[in-house]
């Protein structure tokens, strides 16, 4: 086996946390012990918001979305790296914000409203948020865009770059949720991985998202994994608490040599790709995980998953089940990862397998089918050639 450059570097995305459906939430905490946005430690100090934006950011009249009462958004004060992302089973109270707050290193607290909801009849993981400061905490691009978050104040849902674009969600369309048709506002990806859609809090409540359920936590001097564990032993039974942008000591390059065992034998790669070339034809949906349709991370999850690999479910848990290898290294069966997201340039948003002679196998976009096409280049991001032992670790 020929040495391989690998980064040696933390899973960030190996906690993945399962948000409820709103009619399985648990109810709102007791009156006068719900955590409220003034009460927030530490929150963030926002600018006085304009009377009114000027016009070219104002979002547009429509009677398709919730009646809800338009506050001015304030403008971008100070980005926050956001760091850790902890959902709860019962609403946040000021004590339990007190508890997080006073934990060594961290700097600000954002609470959200988390619960996965029907959208388009898509299964989606939504963030019910308050447009002024949530912003803060997404990546520069969406943080910086006024008649984004604009939008969102005035009802309208912004969803994922990958949901859009992939998932058939265009721009301004109406979609069925589950209160009425909701406005597609834009595409805003929002940092927090397994999170495809943003909300108002007032539209979540008309949603039934469940009240403040969810906390951002900013600690970008402090190590992560160790923040991760004090908060879990400070909150209540149940809490999750995932590993956004952690961190954590610094990685070493270093050469390794990764003994034969470590990655898929020739039966196994056999068995995974005779297994996705069978689904030539079928139609990509989004979010799905076969056998008769599929997304791109779900189509590799599955035909891997025939030849005994136990691979993590999205692109960029994906990402990181093997070293990475040059594309000319690349041998059938490892996997071509991309960086599409222009509301998020380093996120890992498509992955395809390695057929060989040039070509890649992969379900692209809603109205598209599964298919062998030639390897697309752009916004390439890497290879990663499939330790089935680094698979099995990765959550």
């Amino acid at each position: 086996m020929p040495f391989i450059v690998v980064a040696l570097v933390a899973v960030l995305t190996a906690d993945v946390l399962l948000l409820l459906q709103p009619e399985t939430a648990i109810g709102p905490a007791a009156a006068g012990a719900r955590a409220t946005p003034a009460s927030t430690p530490m929150a963030q100090k926002q600018a006085r918001p304009r009377t009114s934006p000027p016009a070219s950011q104002q979002a547009r009249p429509d009677a398709s979305r919730p009646a809800v009462a338009t506050q001015p958004v304030a403008p971008l004060s100070k980005l926050h790296k956001p760091n850790l992302f902890v959902l709860t089973r019962k609403p946040f109270t000021n004590e339990l914000l007190q508890k997080v707050a006073k934990l060594r290193g961290v700097r600000a607290l954002e609470l959200a409203d988390a619960a996965s909801i029907m959208l388009d009849d898509k299964r989606v993981q939504t963030l019910g948020v308050n447009p002024s400061s949530f912003r803060s905490y997404t990546p520069k691009v969406t943080a910086a865009s006024d008649a984004l978050w604009q939008n969102v104040a005035a009802g309208d849902v912004a969803v994922s770059f990958v949901l859009g674009n992939d998932g058939g969600l265009a721009l301004h369309r109406k979609v069925a949720g589950p209160a009425g048709t909701l406005r597609i506002g834009a595409y805003a990806t929002t940092g927090f991985g397994a999170v495809d859609a943003v909300v108002s809090k007032d539209v979540g409540r008309t949603l039934g998202l469940p009240h403040d359920n969810a906390l951002i936590v900013s600690a970008p001097k402090t190590n992560s994994a160790t923040l991760r564990k004090a908060i879990l032993r400070a909150l209540p039974k149940g809490t999750q608490v995932a590993m956004v942008n952690p961190v954590l000591p610094e990685p070493q390059t270093v050469r390794q040599n990764w003994p034969a065992g470590s990655f898929m034998t020739g039966d196994q790669l056999t068995v995974a790709l005779k297994a996705a070339v069978s689904k030539l034809g079928r139609p990509y949906v989004w979010g799905a995980e076969g056998p008769d349709t599929f997304d791109c991370s779900g189509l590799v999850q599955w035909a891997y998953g025939q030849a005994g690999v136990r691979m993590p479910r999205v692109t960029h848990q994906q990402w990181v089940t093997g070293p990475q290898v040059s594309l000319a290294q690349a041998q059938p069966g490892d996997l071509l990862f991309w960086r599409n997201d222009p509301t998020n340039p380093a996120y890992i948003s498509h992955v395809a397998i390695y057929w060989g002679n040039g070509k890649m196998l992969h379900a692209p976009r809603t109205g598209d089918v599964v298919k062998i096409v030639p390897v697309n280049t752009r916004n390439l991001a890497g290879v990663v050639r499939v330790s089935p032992i680094a698979a099995a670790k990765v959550r």
